[in-house]
């Protein structure tokens, strides 16, 4: 157990190397480029968008699609507003230091220009169904967008047999209904198979009825999870005003200045807050990844640069908003140098402001965790429909269901790190398409004033 382990470890660290950071950085920066900057020019177009689309009727939309674009936002934003917004950041603050926030920031600047161009991509090369449903994501548009270059139809099934597994193995499944499991466990002593049914169940409920059904659910639930953990953690923050400021600057310092030892923190070197801070801001928001553009190809929308526009709204709330707010609460907590780290360290952090502050996170991970197990099951349906075909999409979804329960019984010690490493192996074939199609994503967003 101990050398597959240390593998294990090792992979992730090879998998989140520089050349890996310098790819996924470096993809952003030239859709940023090509773009000249969209995250920033149309940052006030994509908020005005996303209030509109909140209080939008479903009978007011009559393109082709399956679910509205609000909606497909809040499937991205299900998948994305997980596990990953509580624990990942604890662990990168844990493991990475402060400034590993700063490369998460970094992450999702850069981010917000890739995203862009996997939901324009995902919405101008879907395809259907033969139920008559969308079909879109990384495996469309690098299939049809690379097809005069040799291995576009391989990468694409590279990227859907990976992703088909990450959603069934870690990252979109096992690893939410394991953390889930666990913390109610701890907080309430609930038994780890009674949590996998309940949990099991209601996801069950859920996808089963395909993305129309998990559109309807997304749509109410995701706006009312984010506000109530970030209601909640302001209010930790009102308190702790006065030391937010120099937090804010240990970040940035930290981010280019190796992190002394203080208590039981070992510290922390540059390349460590790089690693962990891309890693976790990856494992985060998704941008580069190829997830969230699968749930943006089935919007009601004809247009690919609204879509895209809008699509930057989820890592903006994701990374910058979310995480930020998280990685604050741990800083000035105090609890940073007890030695803890993932859901326990967030814990502690909120009950040394707020008696029983605990149950915030627990009640949160429930939220998020539920959220991330709706919208990365059809994910991982899309990309078995596109390996296998239409006809196993329902056994697929049994299936899923049934992998739900086995995360929340089964000991998972390197959930995470698996989870990261097979995120690094989606987002290859996707970042190579990206760049490759990095032409077309910027002539459709200069072309659009």
């Amino acid at each position: 157990m101990e050398k597959i382990t240390g593998f294990v470890l090792d992979l992730e660290r090879f998998m989140y190397s520089e050349w890996f950071v310098i790819t996924l950085l470096g993809t952003g920066l030239l859709l940023s480029i090509r773009t000249r900057f969209i995250q920033f020019r149309k940052i006030g177009t994509a908020w005005k968008m996303i209030f509109k689309g909140a209080f939008q009727k479903e009978e007011e939309l009559h393109k082709e699609g399956d679910i509205s674009p609000f909606q497909a936002l809040n499937t991205a934003l299900a998948a994305t507003v997980g596990l990953g917004n509580i624990a990942g950041v604890a662990t990168a603050l844990a493991l990475g230091g402060p400034g590993a926030i700063f490369w998460m920031w970094m992450t999702a600047l850069c981010g917000m220009a890739t995203i862009y161009g996997e939901a324009m991509l995902a919405l101008k090369f879907r395809s259907i169904a033969e139920d008559g449903s969308m079909a879109g994501g990384p495996m469309y548009y690098i299939s049809k967008g690379l097809k005069k270059a040799h291995g576009g139809k391989i990468l694409a099934a590279v990227f859907a047999v990976t992703g088909s597994m990450a959603c069934l193995l870690s990252t979109g499944c096992m690893m939410q209904s394991n953390s889930i499991a666990l913390s109610f466990n701890s907080s309430f002593g609930v038994p780890y198979w009674v949590s996998g049914v309940v949990i099991s169940v209601f996801t069950g409920l859920v996808t089963i009825g395909g993305i129309k059904r998990i559109g309807i659910v997304v749509e109410k639930l995701v706006p009312f999870m984010i506000l109530f953990f970030i209601s909640a953690s302001m209010l930790i923050l009102l308190i702790k005003i006065r030391e937010i400021p120099e937090n804010l600057i240990l970040i940035v310092r930290s981010a280019f200045k190796p992190s002394a030892a203080i208590g039981g923190f070992a510290g922390a070197s540059v390349i460590a807050a790089m690693q962990y801070g891309v890693s976790r801001g990856a494992l985060s928001n998704e941008a580069g990844l190829g997830s969230s553009p699968i749930a943006h190809g089935a919007a009601k929308e004809d247009d690919p640069d609204r879509q895209g526009i809008l699509a930057m709204n989820g890592v903006f709330i994701d990374t910058i908003i979310i995480c930020t707010i998280s990685a604050l609460v741990i800083l000035t907590s105090g609890k940073l140098t007890t030695g803890m780290t993932s859901t326990e360290l967030a814990a502690a952090a909120f009950e040394s402001v707020i008696p029983h502050g605990h149950l915030i996170v627990v009640f949160s991970a429930l939220l998020f965790g539920f959220s991330t197990l709706l919208g990365w099951s059809y994910y991982g349906e899309q990309c078995v429909q596109y390996v296998m075909g239409f006809k196993v999409v329902n056994f697929y979804r049994y299936v899923f269901v049934l992998f739900v329960f086995l995360g929340a019984v089964i000991k998972l010690e390197l959930v995470w790190s698996i989870g990261t490493i097979a995120n690094a192996c989606m987002a290859l074939p996707n970042l190579i398409g990206l760049i490759v199609l990095s032409g077309v994503v910027g002539a459709i967003a200069v072309k659009k004033k």
